[in-house]
């Protein structure tokens, strides 16, 4: 691909590894595209953050192409991953260490695949604290690493599939269908709470935005084999 080409805009389809943030990889996109052009500047963006934990999908535009990050960050998702019952975080995944513990004798296979249902269609959802929204121009994880309380308002999503695909107690194993802004941590805190036994999310991957999918990404090298020179 020519550099005219990325300046014009593009829409490439990344799998992003585990334990990098997204802003890391559009970083390196970024980098690599500059370095085999030797150009000093060119914009790249991505449409919609993946948390470090996370693997999947990630779409990152360049050029004029990151005009339509907007759009595509509106599109549904679908996410793959596990919850684990019984224990809760406070960052709701594991980041942070267990802080609580539930019983969960009371569990059946038949009561975690009903537990779905309060979640289906259009619901309310508190963020996690520790998350990248802002308040009063700070992160929300500023204030929850420092131990500060901080009031998170409810927001409206819509979750139009839920199901439970494998259950390997305590791990739950699910997939999901869900609009943009959805938290699929903070679905997992309220589904131990359906549960009426704490959850927390345990792995997850992003498979698809819109009609992009996750098996059609690239990771860094065949990006750099099938767009750049072949040269890191």
């Amino acid at each position: 691909m020519t550099e005219e080409e990325f300046k014009a805009g593009q829409v490439l389809l990344f799998d992003k590894p585990l334990e990098w943030t997204s802003f890391q990889l559009v970083n390196k996109v970024r980098w690599l595209i500059r370095k085999n052009f030797k150009i000093k500047k060119i914009k790249v963006g991505h449409a919609g953050t993946l948390d470090p934990l996370a693997t999947g999908l990630l779409i990152i535009c360049t050029g004029k192409a990151t005009k339509t990050i907007d759009m595509l960050q509106g599109h549904e998702k679908e996410y793959t991953g596990t919850f684990t019952l019984g224990a809760t975080t406070p960052s709701y995944d594991m980041e942070t260490e267990v802080d609580k513990k539930f019983p969960t004798e009371h569990l059946s296979e038949e009561k975690i695949h009903k537990a779905t249902e309060a979640f289906m269609g259009d619901i309310q959802q508190y963020p996690p604290v520790f998350s990248a929204l802002k308040k009063d121009g700070k992160r929300l994880y500023e204030y929850a690493r420092k131990g500060e309380d901080v009031e998170v308002s409810a927001r409206n999503v819509n979750i139009s599939e839920f199901e439970i695909t494998r259950i390997d107690f305590p791990e739950v194993h699910f997939r999901v269908v869900c609009s943009k802004g959805t938290y699929i941590r903070s679905l997992a805190h309220d589904f131990g709470k359906e549960l009426e036994s704490g959850a927390y999310l345990s792995s997850l991957r992003r498979t698809r935005i819109g009609a992009h999918e996750v098996k059609d990404a690239h990771d860094l090298d065949s990006f750099i084999n099938e767009y750049l020179t072949g040269e890191e």
